[in-house]
This record gives structure tokens, sequence and C-alpha cells, in this order.
């Protein structure tokens, strides 16, 4: 590995560039011939290079010749700042968590919903032994992914593993360990694979890998048939367990986005501001880079670590983020078993036995343990979905899963191809031809001016027509409540169609996909497609997208508010993006502060009664929600008591008595409104909030930073910004922990952050901020580096151009080679 460094200070800036800039733009212009040398090993040989230039915060701007020596770059860098994450992931999908952790331990949650070691070792070994990612890799584009993408696999591999085999890992969450291995082709489409089923069958882990058929039963004389057979489920309780395991507020993963036309911007180009919610440890982080090929690819942003391609982020002419849709990706099928056979199910009349699939996991410090999954036509059989909503494996009926996104390795596919594009109408046709989406809907915006929304995600194409005639009697109780279709499985006349612009069989095609174009603005918080611009309404949907004319969250309601105001100001720039970023405006505060503050006033002799019958002078909290400026910056005195005042309340009381004014769906954004002062719950959630931080010893009027923080390298960062009931576009999700302060660590929320347009100049105008740092070793000096930006709501200047990177101050330069 070569490597270079740009001079600071040592010379004035223009003989500098002219010296070191003019040196490093032969060197990248050198890589076609460097690169060619090593083309007579073909192409499974050896020699793949990279020249990766380092400028401010870590941040690697990857040149290649082609995709498997970007892979290699990519692989490389990813490696130098995220080794001991990505390993973790790697013995995930392996399968040998439990080897080596124990089966007891838990996983961190970013590759599947495991609750233990041994349940996701047991999945996805199963997935590893079936050769289902082989089975995907080996499969044609445009079902499977392409040449390029597999070439960049092939490199991020080659590039991961060279860096293992060159460098000292200094960080000690694996220094040292004998887990961390080099990888396979396999491993690296195998984590694509397990980010793809995040929200089906990796939502159902526990379930599939419990899931155990009864004794037989001898066969019963009318036995009942079809959607008649009995499943022992409470409809209504279903119902309300399937509304909350699909409510999208409640997941660790998020987001905002909002894109405005040139209609209403300063010079007629568009603007994207995009803010994903995502976990800030763990194997869901985000990862910055800029990718180029010369002529070919050249995009900057953020991927999901062990990805290969750039997944949200901007080139010189189109920008684009993403958000969690509310479409449900999975559904199933209610099985009518054959009485005499609990592993049998009949469609039309006819048995069919299911696949077992008997799996084997190493433990630590034991023997093997095996256990045996059911496969159907459908897909696997399950015990449940999450801890509400158990799906009995009885003598006469089983529930299977069918999950369309099991049999999509697209995602990188589609990213490349949104990386390529030049405008929205490109973006929108990369969506088209490649359809690898599996759980969010997207945002973008071009340097024309134009805009654009769509919720092209991979779902099973379950239309209402489909689920009027074929729905169970529980699928009749969770559909409309969540969109969750549980079809007769025993009818071959239930099976999912296909729409003919469909890659695969079983999903709708892109042509059904909610879709916005160039609405002055465009923006999703995680509701529904419906109001993705209030102005112009989103009907005629499936249900399974998502629903329609039913309440909004608050902080869907807060930023429809802000950015439609934004678009009616008009005159935008980039930098009125920054400002709605870190307006940090609670919109909860703005609908509820005052009246609470009343209602406190109001109490007799100013004490309330808490939870545990104590009364509580709570006299010094109406002063304190009165003066509250309705923000949850980090100066902001009340926004603490606030926050935890309005989770209380809103734990306790129904959102049907809380306001006087409820939801009108003609006036969505701004119902219901009016806290009602008589509100069961305000008095105790008062006395229990007063009583709850002066027990910690906080002040009710504490700077909300002084108690919401993170300590990195022994220094206290203060953080702005709110949870989701406070409905902040500035995410921020932190335990609570009285006795270490407050919120003194945050778990997830906004993290990579891009506020992108152009100027008619040939780069565009980018600030991007990583929340959490590009590196996860305490040892880098970039592990904190953008989380102190981020507590002083400072951004990073995106370098994009040739000029910009070579001309920056901390510039570093690296040749990685892989060595054969």
């Amino acid at each position: 590995m070569r490597v270079l460094h740009g001079r600071r200070r040592a010379r004035p800036l223009l003989r500098r560039v002219a010296l070191t800039g003019a040196a490093l733009l032969a060197a990248a212009s050198a890589i076609p011939e460097a690169a060619a040398q090593d083309r007579g090993s073909g192409p499974s040989g050896g020699g793949l290079s990279a020249v990766i230039r380092y400028t401010e915060n870590g941040i690697p701007h990857i040149l290649a010749r082609d995709y498997a020596h970007l892979g290699f770059g990519t692989g490389w860098a990813q490696a130098a700042d995220q080794v001991c994450v990505l390993a973790d992931g790697f013995l995930t999908v392996s399968g040998e968590r439990s080897r080596w952790f124990g089966p007891d331990a838990v996983p961190d949650g970013s590759l599947s919903s495991a609750t233990g070691n041994l349940s996701s070792d047991l999945y996805f070994k199963g997935v590893r032994d079936s050769g289902t990612v082989e089975k995907l890799l080996a499969t044609p584009a445009p079902a499977g992914p392409s040449k390029e993408v597999r070439e960049l696999m092939r490199g991020w591999t080659a590039g991961y593993n060279a860096w293992l085999a060159q460098n000292k890992i200094t960080d000690p969450a694996c220094k040292g360990a004998g887990w961390v291995r080099p990888v396979t082709v396999t491993d690296v489409a195998a984590r694509g694979f397990a980010v793809s089923v995040l929200g089906g069958q990796g939502r159902a882990v526990d379930g599939i890998t419990t899931a155990r058929p009864p004794a037989p039963a001898t066969a019963r004389p009318g036995a009942k048939t079809g959607a008649q057979a009995e499943s022992g489920i409470d409809p209504a309780a279903a119902a309300e367990a399937a509304r909350e395991f699909f409510d999208t507020t409640r997941y660790d993963m998020g987001s905002n986005a909002v894109a405005f036309a040139g209609s209403t911007t300063a010079n007629g180009s568009g603007l994207l501001l995009g803010n994903p919610h995502y976990p800030w440890q763990g194997g869901r982080r985000f990862w910055q880079s800029q990718q180029t090929i010369p002529g070919e690819l050249n995009v900057s942003g953020g991927s999901l670590l062990g990805t290969t391609v750039v997944n949200i982020g901007f080139n010189e002419k189109v920008a684009w983020s993403h958000t969690v849709a509310t479409g449900t990706p999975l559904n199933l099928h209610q099985l009518v078993l054959d009485p005499a056979d609990p592993t049998a199910y009949l469609v039309d009349g006819k048995p069919e036995k299911m696949t077992a699939r008997t799996v084997s996991v190493q433990v630590a410090g034991g023997a093997p343990v095996t256990r045996t999954q059911w496969w159907t036509r459908y897909g696997p059989v399950l015990s449940g979905l999450g801890g509400g909503l158990p799906l009995p494996w009885t003598t006469a009926t089983a529930y299977a899963l069918a999950d369309p996104n099991a049999a999509n390795l697209r995602g990188s596919d589609t990213a490349l191809a949104m990386g390529r594009a030049g405008t929205v109408g490109g973006v929108q046709d990369a969506l088209r031809r490649t359809q690898g989406l599996p759980w969010v809907n997207t945002v973008a915006a071009d340097s024309a001016g134009g805009t654009l929304f769509t919720q092209s995600q991979v779902l099973p194409r379950i239309t209402d027509e489909l689920v009027g005639r074929c729905s169970t009697p529980l699928g009749r109780a969770t559909y409309p409540s969540s969109g969750l279709a549980v079809l007769d499985g025993s009818r071959g006349e239930c099976a999912l169609g296909s729409d003919p612009d469909a890659v695969q069989p079983g999903v709708f095609g892109p042509g059904r996909a909610p879709t916005l174009r160039d609405a002055p603005y465009a923006e999703n918080s995680n509701d529904s497609a419906w109001l993705a611009n209030a102005d112009e309404p989103l009907t005629g949907y499936e249900r399974i997208w998502g629903n329609v004319s039913t309440p909004r969250s608050l902080r869907t309601r807060g930023a429809l508010e802000d950015v439609s105001a934004m678009a009616a100001r008009g005159g935008l720039t980039v930098a009125d993006l920054q400002k709605q970023q870190f307006a940090n405006r609670v919109p909860a505060g703005d609908l509820a502060a005052a009246d609470a503050a009343k209602a406190c006033a109001a109490l007799p002799g100013g004490t309330a009664t808490g939870t545990d019958g104590a009364a509580v002078d709570v006299s010094a909290a109406c002063g304190v929600l009165a003066a509250w400026d309705r923000t949850a910056d980090a100066t902001s005195r009340g926004a603490l008591f606030f926050d935890r005042f309005w989770r209380k309340l809103t734990a306790s009381t129904p959102a049907k008595d809380l306001w006087l004014v409820p939801f009108d769906a003609a006036d969505p954004v701004r119902t219901p409104r009016a806290l009602s002062q008589a509100a069961p719950g305000i008095g105790r959630a008062l006395a229990d909030t007063v009583a709850e931080l002066r027990a910690a010893g906080i002040a009710l009027d504490a700077p909300l930073g002084e108690h919401q923080f993170v300590v990195r390298g022994g220094q206290k960062l203060p953080v702005g910004g709110g949870t989701e009931a406070l409905g902040v576009w500035n995410k921020i999700e932190a335990p609570w922990n009285a006795a270490a302060g407050g919120y003194p660590e945050v778990v997830h929320g906004s993290s990579h952050i891009q506020a992108v347009g152009w100027d008619g100049g040939r780069c565009p105008v980018a600030r991007t901020l990583l929340t959490y740092s590009q590196s996860s070793n305490p040892n880098s000096p970039h592990s904190a580096d953008q989380t102190r930006l981020f507590s002083q709501e400072r951004w990073v200047k995106a370098r994009f151009c040739e000029w910009d990177i070579l001309t920056s101050p901390q510039l570093k330069v690296v040749w990685p080679r892989e060595r054969r």
C-alpha cells in the first residue's frame, strides 16, 4: 500500500495545489494503465487496487478503473473504519454466534429481530445450508444481480480480506479475536440478503425457529377445511397486535426526507434534505464515501455497512434519500393440515408434505444444538410474529410466512442505478428496471428542479379484491388494521398473481406503486404515501401499501407544516435545509404546552397526586411549561421537563381523551388539536415528572443538553433533538437513566444527514453530517469528530469535484493493492 500525504501550511495554497494536486491527478490518471498490467490473469486473477483519497473527517473518495477495483477500494476502506462491526455481522450470517458468544447472548439486532444468538444461528445457518444465497447469486439479471454488482461484491470481498491480511486491528472490540476471519463473496451476498428480508423473515426469526408440529391426531369426521379451520386466535387482539407490530413509529429505523422543486428555490434547481433515523451502534450504521469510476460512475453518500454501493446520496445532477415505508412486506397463509399428519397440508384437497430443514449449530461449551424448521410452498411455518401475535400450530391448522424479498438480491443494483441517474426521471426508471428496494420509500430532487416521491418497494401482490375473497377470519381482522393479509392456503385460487411489469412472480409491478412527480415539495416521515404533499394527496392504492384518511404522526404533521411553509415562502437554498434540520421545533409542545401549563396552574393548591398516591407540589412546573420556547435545542430550558411529562401522559391517556378537536380527514395536518385541560392523567403525569426529576437531582428547568448527551473520549457532548412522541424532525432516541444523568447515550435517530442543491456549476452544493462519526473504533481519530459537529449543529462541506478533494487541508492518499 502506497501512502501520500498532502502538505499542510508548508506552501501557499496555490503552489501546494499545483504541486501536490498535479501529482495526485497524475497518479489517478495512471490507474487504468497500472491496472491494465493485471488483466493478463483474467477477471478472477489477482492485482485488484484502488486509489483512496481521504479528506476531512476521514471520508474516503475511492477512485478505480472498473467495478471490481471499486469494490476492492470500498471493502478496504470499510474494513479500516469498521472491521469489528463488519466481522460481527459476518459471524451472524454464517450462523456462528453461539459458537463464539454462547447461545443466550443477544445479537445487536442489525440483521434480524432474533432475541438470542441461538435463534439467529438456527435461521441463518438454515439459509446457508439451503444454498438460498448461492441460488440468488446465480439468477440472471434482472431478477438476480447484474454483472456490475457481482464484480463489486467480488472486489469488496478481496478488499476486506486484503485489509485484514495487511493491517493490525486496534479496535478493542475485536483485537486478537479468533472470530475475525476472511470472508467469501457468499458471505457478502448473505449480508445483503439479511438486509433485504429485515422486514419479512428477519422480523420473524424467533417464530420460524421455534415452530414445532403437534403430535399427529386421528382423522375426525366432519373436520373443518379451508378458511373454516380453527385458529384459536382472538381476531380483535390479533388486529391490535398486528397494528403495533407493523407501526413504523415503533421501529429503530425511520427517517424524514423532503425534495423541493425549482419553483420554490432561489435558482430553479431542486433541493433535497435527507434525515434517516437509524441505530447509532452496531451493524446498521451508515458509512460515508465517494465512489468514482471515470466516465462511468461518480456518486457520494452513505452506505449501510457491508454493502458495496452508496445507498443514499447524490451525484452532480441528482440527490435522493429513503424513508422506511408503511407497505407490509410479508403476508401469511393459513394452512389446513392433513388430520393424520400435521407436517402435511392440503391445497385443493390434495396433501403436500412440508420440507424439513434440519439445522445444527455449534454452541460454546456444549454439544451442538439441532432443530428442524418446516417450509411450505409459501415459505416457513412460524409460531408467531413478535411477542404479541401468537400463531399456534395445531393438528388442524398452521401458518406460513410469505416474504417476496427472500427472492430479492437486487437492492445493490437499485442503488447503483440511482447513483448513475441524471434526473428524477432517471431515478424512477432505475427503480422500475431493478425493483430492489425491500422496505423503503424514495424521495429525490434534481438540478433541473424536478422532485419525486415513490413507494417503489417489493411487496407481495395482495390486492383488496384478493383479500376480499381469500381472507381467513384472522385476516379479515388484521388486514384493515395493519395491511397484514392472512390468506386461505388450502385454495389454489388464493395464490398471489403477477403484474406484467414485475421482475419476479407474486409481487406488485412498479406501475402500481404510489408515486408523485414534480410537486412543489414531496415529503415523507414514515407515514403512508397519502400526504407526500398535503395539497396533492395520493389515493387509490391497495391497503397493503398503507392507509389513507387516518391520523398522521406528530412528526409527519410537524414536517408537513414546516416544509409547506418553506415551499410557500420560496427562494430556498441549501442553508434553509440546514436550518430545518436543526430547528428542533417540538410539534407536541406547540399543540399542548400552553394548555398543560394552564391545567397545572388550575390545580388546587398547586398539588397533584402521583401514580404512587403521594401528593406532590407541582406549582414550579407550571411556570417552566409556560416559559419553555417549544424547541428541543440543547440549551432549551423546559424541553426536558415537557419530554418526561409528555411521555407519561401519552402512555397512560388514550388519544381520544387528550384532544378537544378530534381528527378530521379533511384537515389531517391540523387535527387532532387543543389539549383538553380536563384530560385524565395530566395531574398525575405532572406529579410523576416533578417527583422523578427531583429524585434525580435534576432542576425542572434544566437545559436539555445537560441531561441529553453522549460521552466520547471522556468528553460530554450535549445533544439536541427529541423523541418520536414529540414529533421533532431531528429525531433522537435515548434510554432514560436517571442515575447516569438523564439520557446519557443515543441509541438511534438522526444518522447520515445530507442537504443537497445545485448552483449551475459542475459541482453539487452539499452539506453532510454522519452523527455518530465514521469509525466505531475508539482509537480512531474519526470515532467522534462528526459527533462533536452534530453536538454543535455544524456541518461538513462535501468535497465532490476533483479540485475540492485535492485541496483538502487534511488530504491523505492511499493506494491499497491486493497481494497474491
